[in-house]
């Protein structure tokens, strides 16, 4: 199984490295074709003139090719990748096969937090945008409201209590039952949300008057979670029926595994690789699974990951070799993907009520979750597994979810109290 999983992966770099020749090359609708028909995140193509490069290295020293880049990379970065599970190409990833950690923690820097706005109902999920210059968060009150990054800044640069509703750039309303998860398309100004009215919409933020979404896919379940591929072409779609439904975004043709019977329980979160070579599912069994990203096939189950209480969350490191969990036993773990083994536990949290997450920050040197019983934002080292900040969320109920910006150190907590809380 890992043999098959190292193909699926080095075939998507080679396919990531053409792209980004092509588009070098400024042969724009070649290269667009190319990554429409491999399903290439365009993210992953950025890398100027790296195929001419291990060209000439290939020229230079044989038969080795890729192999002596990886090699060369492993010696300046760290510990070389697992066999099967090698670092993508032009990731800068912390190394969490490095074991036995020594020295310090890190600190973690100290945050300003500001109350920004509210719901009418419980404030249950939020995600940024791919860029960080927005987020958008989900409500039992069924609205979804939209924020500007900037904006928000500016009001905590100010004094004034006044402004606090400015940042709201809008909100939408077309649910008719709470909204479970929201995602940002990867290029495009969409916004896209899952709801328990077994639901996905569509929504164009470009446009200032619209409030409604524009496109509306029917599901048959509970959507609990929601995912693009990194493309933008697909979404995966975590319901209560126990197998991923993948859509195709431009024909709303379903997709399901052609193994359903790997799953058995309702699936709380999905997520994408940043390649998209693989997906992840946390269930309400307590397990994780791991799934290619093209064939939809089941490569690596973690049954009772979480034991019997549910997984609520998982999410992929940037290397893509390693899943970082959370459930209702109270426990945020670190998996290796190429072995399901178990490498790391940030303990110190407890959550066993309500549906929550554990992220990194934008740099995976922190792990970042919430405390329901204590009403705070807990911090790890993530290295060390060292608790390092233990903060009050601000919050006057139990914090439901914790969202940080990809690009730099602001996060987002949400919760029972209706309220939506920036830290920077």
């Amino acid at each position: 199984m890992d043999a098959a999983v190292q193909e699926a992966k080095l075939l998507r770099q080679v396919n990531a490295l053409i792209v980004a020749h092509l588009r070098d090359q400024n042969l724009t609708q070649a290269a667009t074709a190319v990554a429409a028909a491999t399903m290439t995140p365009r993210a992953d193509a950025s890398v100027p003139n790296h195929l001419l490069r291990l060209v000439a290295k290939l020229a230079a020293v044989g038969s080795q090719g890729l192999a002596v880049e990886q090699e060369e990379a492993a010696r300046g970065g760290g510990a070389p990748a697992a066999a099967g599970l090698a670092r993508p190409l032009g990731t800068n990833a912390v190394d969490f096969s490095v074991q036995n950690v020594r020295g310090p923690s890190k600190t973690f820097p100290k945050h300003e937090t500001r109350h920004i706005s509210d719901h009418k109902n419980v404030a249950r999920c939020a995600k940024f945008s791919p860029d960080g210059k927005y987020f958008a968060t989900g409500s039992g009150d069924t609205s979804i409201k939209f924020f500007e990054v900037s904006k928000i800044k500016q009001t905590m640069l100010g004094d004034s209590k006044e402004s606090s509703g400015r940042p709201v750039v809008r909100t939408f309303y077309d649910h008719v039952q709470p909204i479970n998860d929201l995602d940002f398309h990867p290029i495009s100004p969409i916004l896209i949300s899952g709801a328990k009215d077994n639901t996905i919409k569509f929504f164009d933020f470009s446009k200032t008057a619209a409030r409604k979404a524009f496109r509306v896919i029917q599901d048959t379940h509970n959507v609990r979670s929601v995912c693009f591929h990194p493309c933008g072409d697909y979404i995966l779609a975590g319901t209560d029926h126990p197998v991923a439904h993948l859509y195709d975004v431009n024909t709303f043709t379903c997709f399901l595994s052609a193994n359903p019977q790997d799953s058995s329980a309702a699936i709380n979160q999905v997520r994408y690789s940043g390649t998209g070579s693989m997906y992840v599912t946390a269930s309400k069994d307590g397990s994780l699974r791991i799934w290619d990203g093209v064939s939809a096939e089941c490569v690596r189950p973690i049954i009772g990951a979480h034991g019997s209480v549910e997984a609520t969350s998982a999410i992929f490191t940037k290397d893509e070799r390693y899943i970082l969990s959370s459930g209702k036993d109270s426990c945020i773990k670190l998996w290796e993907v190429g072995t399901g083994r178990l490498v790391k536990q940030y303990p110190g949290a407890v959550n066993t009520q309500f549906r929550c997450q554990a992220v990194f920050n934008e740099t995976e040197e922190f792990v970042l979750s919430t405390d329901e019983q204590n009403n705070e934002v807990v911090v790890w080292d993530a290295l060390t597994s060292e608790r390092v900040a233990r903060l009050p969320s601000g919050h006057t109920g139990a914090p439901r979810w914790l969202e940080h910006s990809p690009v730099e150190p602001v996060f987002v907590t949400c919760g029972n109290d209706r309220s939506v809380r920036f830290w920077k």
